[in-house]
């Protein structure tokens, strides 16, 4: 992580917020707000795809496809009843195979997806690292980059990651400070001594906005940073970051079919995503404790974040 000049982080307003957020009218129907695609799990992984995928059904999207390996199709499809699910390849091991690529291809093409998340429970399996890599290079969609796909990215060159995600719509890439450190090559200790420093040099090595969690969750462009200020201890449990993924997804979905957003629309849903993300933590903390809260809670608390914006 080379020094560059930091811009100071400025904090998200309540009322700038709120621009960011896909008007409704009267009208409207659900082809005008999207189809999110999420693509995740693997086996022993089911419940990441699962709460990734109802964040986004909860986000606000028209329409919302989960596709995951087909051994793992019909217990996912039992829990996500709003969410149409994709069954494909899958390896001996449970994750998806190289073959999945070309029928995930296949579906976009007929379904005309909008925007795509991936990477929760994907798991980093050899057939899954490669069948990333081609859905990056034959999906050109918009997409969410988390979990397990940061991980199988970070072991290629920046030059070679830049130009896979030089795609349509663009990236939004979301780690923690674990994943990020692996993305920056350096020790997590030096991200968190300097998380500014971290979210605008990753922003500008993979020419994506990114979205540092955390205490204090951070977003950049490349340019800007924006800080988040909500948020809390109920968020500190498995699975909340795959809730994040598909909040994000759901949003964006939403900015990008309607045509009611900006030309910041990668941006600006990410700093939207954090700040509902942690006003449903607040809200989840408050009626079930940091200690008996859970990311299937706060999927739940989504209304109480979305009321308080």
């Amino acid at each position: 992580m080379t020094q560059i000049k930091t811009p100071r982080p400025r904090a998200l307003s309540h009322r700038g917020l709120r621009r960011f957020l896909t008007p409704r009218r009267a009208g409207d129907h659900k082809g005008v707000f999207g189809h999110a695609l999420i693509v995740a799990g693997s086996r022993g992984m089911a419940g990441a795809a699962i709460l990734a995928a109802r964040a986004a059904a909860r986000s606000g999207a028209g329409l919302v496809t989960l596709a995951v390996p087909r051994g793992i199709q019909d217990a996912v499809a039992g829990h996500v009843p709003e969410v149409m699910t994709l069954g494909l390849a899958q390896n001996a091991r449970g994750a998806f195979s190289p073959a999945a690529a070309a029928e995930l291809s296949r579906a976009a093409a007929k379904k005309k997806f909008t925007a795509m998340a991936v990477g929760p429970g994907l798991s980093q399996d050899p057939d899954a690292k490669k069948f990333l890599l081609q859905i990056l290079r034959k999906v050109k969609i918009p997409a969410v980059l988390d979990a397990d796909a940061l991980n199988i990215l970070a072991g290629s060159g920046p030059a070679a990651i830049r130009r896979l995600l030089s795609r349509s719509g663009g990236c939004v890439a979301t780690p923690h400070p674990g994943e990020m450190a692996r993305c920056l090559g350096v020790g997590a200790s030096r991200v968190e001594a300097d998380r500014p420093a971290a979210v605008l040099a990753l922003s500008r090595r993979w020419g994506c906005a990114v979205l540092l969690k955390g205490h204090r969750t951070l977003v950049s462009d490349g340019r800007k940073i924006w800080i988040n200020q909500t948020g809390g201890p109920a968020l500190a449990k498995g699975g909340s970051g795959d809730v994040l993924t598909g909040l994000l997804a759901g949003l964006w979905t939403q900015r990008l079919a309607s045509g009611r957003g900006s030309k910041d629309e990668a941006l600006e849903s990410a700093a939207l995503a954090a700040w509902l993300h942690g006003k449903a933590g607040e809200a989840a903390g408050r009626l079930a404790t940091p200690w008996a809260s859970s990311a299937s809670l706060l999927v739940e608390e989504f209304p109480a974040a979305f009321k308080a914006l």
